[in-house]
C-alpha cells in the first residue's frame, strides 16, 4: 500500500505506470493474427474476395476520416477521453467479432477499429502533456516497450492455444474481449492532464516552456515554477479557469491557430527534416498495406480451413527480430546526417526483394521468412526516422510531425486502396497486389539510393555548414512501430 502511495504521489512515474499498463491490455489482442482464417472461415462465412476487395478497404477509408478530427480533438479534450473512447471501441470491436452475425455487422467493426488506430495519437501523445521534459526518454521507452510486450505476448499466446489447446478462433475472440475490457477499466486511472499543447492548456505549455529557458535565479516570475510544479496551487486553478471560459472564443481558437503553423514551421524547416518525413510518409503507407493484407496471402497459399495456421507465431517472432533491429539503432555509431538517406535506400531495397519474395513465392515459410525481413527492415529504420525527427524539434513539434506525416501516409494508402484494391475499381487479386506494393517499395528505394550517394559526394567533399537546427538533445529513444502511428 505504501508503495502505492509513493507511486502515485510521483509527478511522473503513476501516469507512465498506469499508461505502460494500459498499453500492455490494449495491445494483447490474442485472435488478432487471426482474423483472416475467422472471417473467411465458417464463423463468419465471408469469402476471401468480399474480405479483400471490399471490407478491408472500409476500414482504410474510415481511418482516413476520422484521423485529423480525432489529432485536434486529441488536443482539445486533453487526451484521456481519447483513450477512454480507444478502449471502449476496442471491447465493441471484439463484441461484434463474437456475437454478431452477417457482413453488415463485419462492416460497423471496420469503422470501430478505425475509431481504435486513429485514437492512437492519444496514446502516444497523452505523456508529454502530463510528465515532466527531463522524463520524455524514459517514458517513451517503458511505453514502447509496453506496447511490443503486449503485442507479441498477445500472439504468441494465441499460436500455443491454437496449436497446443486446440481452441477455434471463436474463444480466442473471447478471451481477448476479456483482455482488452481490462484495458477499458484501466483507462480510467489515468490522471487528466492540467493542460493541453494548443488549445485550452497553451498558455501552461507557454509557461512550461518559458521557465526551461529561464536562466536559474534571473527570472522575474519565480511563481512559474510553482505553477508547473503544483496543479492545485491558486494561481494554477485561476489561469485553468480563465482558459475554461474563453475555450470557444475567438481568441482562443486564433491563438491555438497560430500555435498550430508555427510548430508547422519548425517541423518542416529544413531539407534534412523534409527528406526524412518523406520516407516515413512513403514507407509507412505501404507498410501498413502489406501489414493489413498479409494473412490474406497466407491464406491464399495454405488455406487455413486444410492447413496449420501459424500467423501468431510468425508475427511474434517478427515482432521479436524487429525489436532487436531497432534496438540496435541506439548502438550504431553513425553520421546520419551524412549517410541516414543511402541506409534509407539500401534497406528499402532489401525490404522490396523481400516483398517480391512474399508475393512470389508458393512456399507458405518462404512467405513467413519475406515477411519478417521486410518487418525488420522497416521497424530499423523508422526507428531511425522517428529519432532523427525527434532529435531536432520540440516534442510540440514532434506530436505535429508525427500526425502529418502520418496523415500523408494514410492518404497514399486510401489511394493505393482505392485503385488497386477496391471492388469497385480494380479489384486485384492478393497477390497482383503484393507484386505492386514490391515494384512500390522499390521506387521508394531508387529515389533515396540516388537522394543518399548524392548527399554523401556532396557532404564528404565540402566541409558541412553549421546547423542551425537546436543542439540539445538526448540519447536516442528505443522507438517500436507497429502500427501507423
Amino acid at each position: 500500500m505504501g508503495c502505492w502511495v509513493k507511486l502515485k504521489s510521483s509527478n511522473w512515474a503513476f501516469p507512465t505506470a498506469v499508461l505502460s499498463l494500459y498499453g500492455f491490455f490494449a495491445n494483447c489482442r490474442i485472435a488478432e493474427p487471426f482474423l483472416a482464417p475467422y472471417l473467411i472461415g465458417p464463423y463468419k462465412n465471408i469469402s476471401e474476395e468480399v474480405v479483400t476487395n471490399y471490407l478491408f478497404p472500409i476500414w482504410t477509408y474510415s481511418y482516413l476520416a476520422f484521423l485529423f478530427p480525432v489529432f485536434l480533438l486529441t488536443d482539445f479534450l486533453r487526451h484521456k477521453p481519447l483513450i477512454v473512447i480507444q478502449a471502449l471501441f476496442l471491447v465493441s470491436n471484439y463484441v461484434l467479432l463474437c456475437f454478431a452475425p452477417g457482413l453488415l455487422a463485419m462492416v460497423f467493426l471496420e469503422i470501430h477499429y478505425a475509431v481504435v488506430t486513429a485514437t492512437e495519437v492519444a496514446y502516444f501523445s497523452y505523456i508529454y502533456s502530463t510528465i515532466p521534459h527531463e522524463n520524455y526518454q524514459r517514458a517513451t521507452g517503458y511505453l514502447r516497450s509496453a506496447m511490443l510486450f503486449g503485442y507479441t505476448s498477445g500472439a504468441g499466446l494465441g499460436q500455443v492455444l491454437i496449436s497446443l489447446a486446440g481452441l477455434n478462433y471463436f474463444y480466442l475472440n473471447a478471451i481477448t474481449l476479456g483482455v482488452v475490457s481490462v484495458a477499458f477499466l484501466i483507462s480510467f486511472w489515468l490522471p487528466m492532464p492540467q493542460g493541453s499543447m494548443f488549445f485550452k492548456g497553451r498558455k501552461t505549455a507557454s509557461l512550461g516552456r518559458q521557465s526551461q529557458q529561464v536562466v536559474p535565479g534571473k527570472t522575474d516570475r519565480p511563481d512559474e515554477t510553482a505553477l508547473d510544479e503544483e496543479g492545485a496551487s491558486s494561481g494554477k486553478q485561476k489561469m485553468e479557469c480563465d482558459d475554461d471560459a474563453g475555450w470557444c472564443s475567438r481568441k482562443n481558437v486564433f491563438s491555438a491557430g497560430h500555435l498550430l503553423w508555427q510548430s508547422f514551421r519548425e517541423s518542416y524547416s529544413s531539407r534534412h527534416l523534409i527528406y526524412w518525413s518523406l520516407w516515413w510518409a512513403l514507407a509507412t503507407a505501404g507498410y501498413t498495406q502489406i501489414v493489413n493484407y498479409i494473412q490474406l496471402m497466407w491464406n491464399h497459399i495454405e488455406p487455413s480451413a486444410s492447413s496449420s495456421v501459424y500467423n501468431g507465431g510468425v508475427e511474434s517472432a517478427c515482432s521479436l527480430v524487429g525489436a532487436a533491429a531497432a534496438f540496435s539503432v541506439g548502438y550504431i555509431k553513425v553520421n546520419w546526417s551524412v549517410w541516414g538517406e543511402l541506409a534509407l535506400g539500401s534497406f528499402s531495397a532489401i525490404g522490396a526483394g523481400a516483398v517480391f519474395l512474399t508475393g512470389l513465392t508458393s512456399n507458405i515459410w518462404a512467405c513467413y521468412a519475406g515477411y519478417a525481413l521486410f518487418k525488420s527492415c522497416y521497424m530499423l529504420l523508422i526507428t531511425i526516422t522517428t529519432f532523427q525527427i525527434a532529435a531536432n524539434l520540440s516534442m510540440e513539434c514532434y506530436a505535429l510531425t508525427f500526425g502529418i506525416n502520418t496523415f500523408v501516409a494514410l492518404s497514399l494508402q486510401t489511394i493505393m486502396t482505392l485503385i488497386f484494391v477496391d471492388g469497385a475499381t480494380l479489384g486485384l487479386d492478393i497477390v497482383t497486389q503484393f507484386i505492386i506494393y514490391g515494384i512500390y517499395h522499390a521506387l521508394i528505394s531508387v529515389l533515396f539510393l540516388i537522394r543518399g550517394t548524392y548527399t554523401v559526394c556532396t557532404k564528404r567533399s565540402t566541409p558541412e555548414p553549421p546547423d542551425n537546427l537546436p543542439k540539445e538533445r538526448k540519447d536516442p529513444v528505443q522507438v517500436i512501430h507497429d502500427t501507423p502511428f
